[in-house]
């Protein structure tokens, strides 16, 4: 057991809390039952190393039972051990730490991809990793990140996901023309969500059709030249009094409107 915060271990894994770390080591924190559930599901090849607490193993043994099956060995460490490493201020017994898996661009768009979520200059974790999760909720192929957006790997966008991340591509580290570029060559539609677009509702024989959706930044929406890449812009339309949707929500709308009219 890793009793001392002043561990090398300790010290290490708690650096990955910072974006330079992860980029330099390829590896990330992942933290909480929910989330290193579905990393040792889908993704057991990826983990590095997997910590408990004591507390931790006892409430969940099922995930000690995966990861053993899985051949991941399991380090037991204390209540203030896991604190130290972790980004949350309340960790819940268990912590992983797993390389990335970030796919490059042509590799994410194989013949028969049908949906699409592209985030640019999105720079909220929260925001970030809720449209991570409704993308794979609404059955969407991959997840692009654009320009200057949050690293999908910072513990908070990995907390928000519960898991998604481990379900879909995600590519980062390009350009939104370079996206726009591969979206066409794919022969999928590119339409950017913006307040000013046309109605969501009356576009149902455009949304059958392999669609990838663009969506901007949280406080500032997309800028001219974004909104110029695409192939329609498109509104999803306020009924009530609300002065707006936040960016999760209007994503959810959107991939939904897609997934079900292909589904139909």
């Amino acid at each position: 057991m890793i009793e001392s915060t002043k561990n090398t271990t300790v010290k290490r894994v708690a650096r990955l809390k910072q974006r330079p770390e992860r980029e330099e080591t390829g590896l990330a924190l992942m933290e909480g039952p929910q989330v290193v559930r579905e990393l040792i599901t889908h993704a057991a090849t990826t983990v590095e190393e997997l910590f408990f607490t004591s507390d931790g193993f006892e409430r969940h043994p099922e995930l000690a039972e995966a990861a053993t099956a899985a051949g991941i060995d399991v380090e037991f460490v204390t209540d203030a051990v896991l604190s130290a490493m972790a980004d949350t201020r309340t960790p819940q017994g268990v912590l992983a730490v797993a390389h990335q898996t970030p796919v490059r661009l042509r590799e994410a768009l194989p013949e028969g991809t049908r949906l699409v979520a592209i985030l640019d200059e999105v720079r909220d974790p929260g925001n970030a990793g809720a449209v991570i999760r409704a993308a794979d909720a609404a059955g969407a192929d991959v997840v692009i990140l654009t320009g200057s957006s949050v690293d999908p790997y910072n513990p908070k966008v990995v907390r928000a996901t519960t898991g998604s991340l481990f379900h879909l591509s995600i590519v980062t580290g390009v350009t939104l023309e370079a996206v726009a570029s591969e979206v066409r060559a794919a022969g999928i539609a590119l339409l950017a969500a913006d307040m000013h677009g046309d109605a969501l509702p009356g576009l149902r024989d455009a949304l059958l059709a392999p669609t990838a959706w663009l969506f901007g930044n949280e406080a500032h929406g997309l800028s001219d030249a974004a909104r110029r890449l695409a192939d329609r812009t498109v509104a999803v339309p306020i009924y009530g009094s609300a002065e707006s949707l936040n960016l999760a929500t209007a994503a959810a709308v959107c991939l939904y409107a897609s997934a079900f009219a292909q589904r139909a």
